[in-house]
């Protein structure tokens, strides 16, 4: 009887399921799936549960009202990491993982009322998580930029002995650069291609929020101008080798305490393997003895 009723409760809930899905024009949880692997430039396909968080975030979305300046703010920043969201549903995302994750409160409460914090502590840890997504992938991003911007700068010191074209400095040194800072180019390209190079280039210092990218866009906007940026670029290069042996220098200081860590359990391997042995022809001799 007890099972009757299960399968009768199962068999009505995903009826009325159906139902309202229907009504409601709900996208099937495959169309949702491929309209996140659509727009994604890496190789990891959408989970189920992304498809279904996104669909209720975006529903969510229309109730979620920000002023223009973080609007804008937010909307610029999501451009920049390559996030295919608006900011409202950004947010509206971040809201709806940590209230699936705080539904884990239910059955704690009638399992193990103790257990109940955890579910509202990693619901609170995922909200910061998830807001946080953009400035982290976009901060990982200027990373790898900067890492590059020295050898742009060496680059553009020596295309400006032959070409004050910089658009062509731009899409020359495209083709060497790696993949993020090949996009930026590409898309600082086709901005200076459809507007004033000015603008384009001050855009593409905003999007990436760099002290270092700053340095090289006003100088490449003094070419613009008609200076002569020959050695604006030269003492930019010798300033950003400075730069580059500094972070190498301090990656080289993090790894003696790595290393010392293996150094450590390798000798803790040695001196027991040592003990065995010792206890081993100890307990040999015991025996020979009796």
């Amino acid at each position: 009887m007890t099972t009757l009723l299960f399968l009768f409760a199962a068999f009505l809930a995903a009826g009325l399921f159906f139902i309202l899905a229907d009504i409601l024009k709900l996208p099937a949880i495959k169309a949702s799936k491929a309209v996140l692997n659509a727009g994604r430039k890496d190789n990891k396909l959408s989970r189920t549960a992304d498809a279904l968080l996104l669909d209720a975030a975006i529903r969510l979305s229309k109730f979620i009202c920000m002023d223009e300046y973080r609007k804008s703010r937010l909307k610029n920043i999501l451009k920049a990491s390559g996030i295919r969201m608006t900011p409202e549903t950004y947010t509206a995302y971040a809201y709806v993982k940590a209230g699936a994750v705080l539904l884990g409160v239910v059955p704690c409460l009638l399992l193990m009322p103790l257990a109940s914090p955890v579910p509202v502590f990693l619901a609170i840890a995922v909200y910061f998580k998830e807001s946080r997504r953009a400035d982290e992938c976009i901060r990982a991003k200027r990373e790898i930029i900067e890492g590059e911007l020295p050898r742009f700068v060496a680059s553009v010191e020596q295309e400006l002995r032959n070409s004050r074209d910089v658009l062509s400095i731009l899409e020359n040194f495209k083709k060497t650069a790696g993949t993020a800072f090949a996009g930026e180019l590409d898309m600082v390209c086709a901005d200076m291609r459809s507007s004033s190079y000015e603008a384009a280039l001050t855009r593409f210092e905003a999007r990436l929020n760099s002290p270092q990218l700053s340095d090289v866009v006003r100088g490449l906007i003094g070419v613009l101008r008609g200076d002569d940026g020959g050695i604006y670029f030269k003492m930019l290069a010798h300033d950003f080798k400075l730069l580059e042996l500094q972070k190498l220098k301090t990656q080289a200081q993090k790894i003696p305490p790595k290393i010392r860590i293996f150094s450590f359990l390798m000798l803790m391997c040695f001196l027991l393997t040592y003990l065995i042995i010792m206890a081993m022809e100890i307990l040999k001799s015991l025996g020979g003895m009796f």
